[in-house]
C-alpha cells in the first residue's frame, strides 16, 4: 500500500538513536483480521456516520516477556481514523489520530510503560504522564464544535489523578472509530523496519467507549483479531459487555471471557 511506504519513509527521516515506533493503520487481511489490531473497529459506512469524538478506558496491562533475549513491543489505544469504513474491511481510511499507552519489553526483559499519541504519518510522541501496570487510565479525543479539524487529546491516569492534554490541528477524514492493541512497526538504530512481537500481556479491559459523545453500542462483526503472518492467533477480543460499550482484549489465549464488571 501506497500509505505504508510514505509512512515508513517519513519515520526514516525522522529517526532517532534509539528504536523508534510508529502506530499504524490498520493492516487488514480479512473482515475480521490483521496484521497489527486486536479490538473493535466501526466505520461509517456501517455506522451511517462520520467520527468527531471518542473516548475509553481501559486497565494498563502487565508486559512480560515471550521469547527470551528479544525485544517486544505493544500499544493499547483509541483513535479515529485508519480503520475499515465497512464490516467486510474492503474500503479503508488512511488518516488517523491516536493517543494510548505503550507496553514494551526490551532484549534484556525489562518493561517500559509510557502515555503517547499519534497522527499519521507524523511519529509517535511519548508524553511525561507516569503510568503503571493494573493503572485505570482514559482517553479522550475531540474535534472542537467550533473549529474544524482542530483536536483536543487528553490523557487521564484516573489511578493517579494526572493528566495530559494538547490541542492541535489535524485534518482527518472521520471515517473510523476504533478501541485496540496493536504491534507496532518498530525502525532500529540502523534503520532496519519490523513488526514489533507481541509481549505476553495480561488481559486489557476497555470500558466505557462513546463514540461522538454517545455510548459505543459494539457488536461483534466490528470484532478484529490479530495474526501473525502464518496466520496463527496472536490477539483477539472478547463479546461486547451487557451494556456493549467495553470488552476484554486478550493476547495469546485459546478464549477471552466477556468482562463481568464495570470500570469505576
Amino acid at each position: 500500500m501506497r500509505w505504508a511506504a510514505t509512512l515508513i519513509a517519513l519515520a526514516v527521516l525522522l529517526l532517532p538513536s534509539a528504536p523508534h515506533q510508529i502506530a499504524r493503520p490498520i493492516a487488514a487481511i480479512a473482515a475480521n483480521r490483521s496484521f497489527n489490531w486486536a479490538g473493535y473497529t466501526q466505520g461509517s459506512i456501517e455506522k451511517e456516520t462520520t467520527f468527531h469524538s471518542i473516548a475509553g478506558e481501559w486497565i494498563v496491562p502487565k508486559a512480560e516477556q515471550r521469547n527470551a533475549g528479544e525485544a517486544e513491543y505493544s500499544s493499547s489505544w483509541i483513535g479515529i481514523g485508519g480503520g475499515c469504513l465497512d464490516t467486510a474491511c474492503t474500503l479503508f481510511d488512511a488518516t488517523l489520530i491516536q493517543a494510548g499507552i505503550g507496553h514494551d519489553v526490551d532484549v534484556a526483559g525489562n518493561a517500559d510503560y509510557y502515555a503517547w499519541w499519534e497522527t499519521v504519518p507524523a511519529p509517535l510522541i511519548r508524553t511525561d504522564l507516569v503510568v503503571r501496570p493494573g493503572d485505570h487510565v482514559g482517553v479522550v479525543i475531540a474535534e472542537s464544535t467550533l473549529t474544524p479539524e482542530v483536536w483536543t487529546i487528553a490523557i487521564v491516569n484516573l489511578s493517579t489523578g494526572l493528566s495530559f492534554s494538547i490541542t492541535l490541528p489535524y485534518p482527518s477524514t472521520y471515517g473510523t472509530a476504533e478501541w485496540v492493541i496493536e504491534t507496532p512497526v518498530v525502525i532500529s538504530e540502523t534503520g532496519a523496519v519490523t513488526v514489533g512481537p507481541m509481549p505476553d500481556l495480561a488481559v486489557v479491559h476497555f470500558d466505557n467507549a462513546t463514540a461522538n459523545g454517545l455510548p459505543a453500542g459494539l457488536v461483534a462483526a466490528e470484532q478484529m483479531q490479530l495474526v501473525d503472518f502464518d496466520l496463527s492467533l496472536v490477539a483477539a477480543p472478547s463479546l461486547p459487555d451487557r451494556d456493549a460499550d467495553g470488552f476484554n482484549d486478550c493476547a495469546y489465549r485459546k478464549s477471552c471471557a466477556t468482562p463481568k464488571k464495570e470500570l469505576r
